[in-house]
């Protein structure tokens, strides 16, 4: 694959997203088997279109934070710490649902258990108190009090609660915070710099200015980064750039993060019950949403959404015979536009690596 052509393909293709999603910028990144391949900036960091998008801009994953929580789980696992198919409650003695289910269930969202993102409760307590989130009992108490929504493994349902409940769940057995874990376990261990989770908005001041319109729907587009506070994300948030989030996930799958004997746990799919346009067999694992039917293999990743950001992350193991991760993370929040930019780059390689080789 030419450099040159690479970059061309890949900048028209993030164009044509931003510009149909009034997206300023996008960070990219792409490894190939294992070797950062491309990471820049495209667009720009501001709604004008006069600063520049740097290579190492900080953005909120938002919900590719499970597939790091996932890869904590499995860490432990490995060390006999947790059972995967023993109840949470065995580690959680004063959860609030009794009811048994299994710590591989909340995993892969087939516990039953409720979410609050379509509760008008959760909206409007955001909307009202940006800067002030919910504590995790309250989230807890406030969600949970509708009980579970189907017998745990009866069928698939998304939830955040969950993943609060593994976020918890590793913190009680380890005595450590989510934030502790992510720097000893992943971010030192692969060397990163600009990877962390916000606890707090002090720890947003580095961030690149995300544009919403959700918190004020009659108000105009705006940077909402000093406003929302990162604990409205039940499970917490990391926030990463887009190369330092591609040797995360490619480390995964490489063997760095996750036993290589533990990853296909990690990648057993269930099918979800809809359709995905990006998605020939929706299905998901362990903190992983994956295509069992792609023409590369098994791809997996996650894609992530929240105000000011939408986020997506994908690993193919074989375009053309090569193995690779992509990354997309974008400073608005209009559309599934990061994921759409993960998959996209996947087909553009593919393009380039066929025309170079004709």
């Amino acid at each position: 694959m030419r450099s040159a052509t690479v970059h061309s393909r890949v900048t028209e293709l993030v164009s044509q997203h931003c510009r149909a999603t009034d997206t300023p910028g996008v960070g990219v990144a792409v490894t190939i088997d294992g070797k950062m391949a491309l990471a820049g900036g495209i667009g720009s960091r501001d709604l004008r279109g006069h600063e520049p998008l740097p290579d190492d801009a900080r953005f909120y994953i938002y919900s590719i934070t499970k597939t790091l929580l996932a890869a904590l789980t499995l860490q432990l696992v490995e060390r006999d710490r947790i059972g995967l198919d023993l109840p949470v409650q065995e580690y959680l003695t004063d959860y609030p649902l009794t009811t048994p289910m299994t710590v591989r269930q909340v995993l892969n969202h087939t516990a039953g258990l409720p979410d609050y993102g379509g509760m008008p409760e959760y909206s409007a307590a955001v909307r009202a108190n940006p800067e002030r989130a919910w504590s995790s009992d309250d989230f807890l108490e406030r969600t949970l009090v509708r009980g579970l929504q189907f017998p745990p493994g009866d069928r698939w349902s998304y939830s955040n609660i969950g993943y609060l409940t593994i976020k918890l769940l590793v913190e009680r057995v380890t005595n450590l915070t989510l934030r502790d874990l992510v720097s000893r376990q992943i971010v030192e261990p692969l060397g990163l710099v600009a990877t962390t989770v916000a606890e707090t908005l002090d720890d947003t001041g580095g961030l690149t200015p995300g544009f919403s319109g959700w918190i004020d729907p009659d108000g105009p587009v705006v940077d909402v980064s000093p406003r929302y506070h990162p604990g409205w994300v039940s499970h917490g948030v990391v926030i990463s750039t887009a190369p330092e989030l591609a040797q995360i996930i490619d480390a995964l799958f490489d063997g760095g993060l996750v036993a290589p004997d533990l990853l296909p746990q990690m990648l057993a799919p269930v099918r979800v019950p809809f359709d995905h346009p990006l998605f020939s067999e929706p299905s998901y694992g362990l903190g992983m949403m994956i295509d069992p039917g792609s023409v590369y293999g098994v791809v997996a990743g996650h894609g992530g959404g929240g105000p000011g950001y939408s986020t997506g992350t994908l690993h193919f193991p074989d375009v053309g015979g090569r193995r690779i991760t992509t990354v997309a993370l974008a400073n608005s929040d209009r559309g599934d536009v990061g994921l759409a930019i993960a998959s996209g780059l996947a087909n553009a390689l593919a393009e380039s690596s066929e025309n170079s080789a004709s």
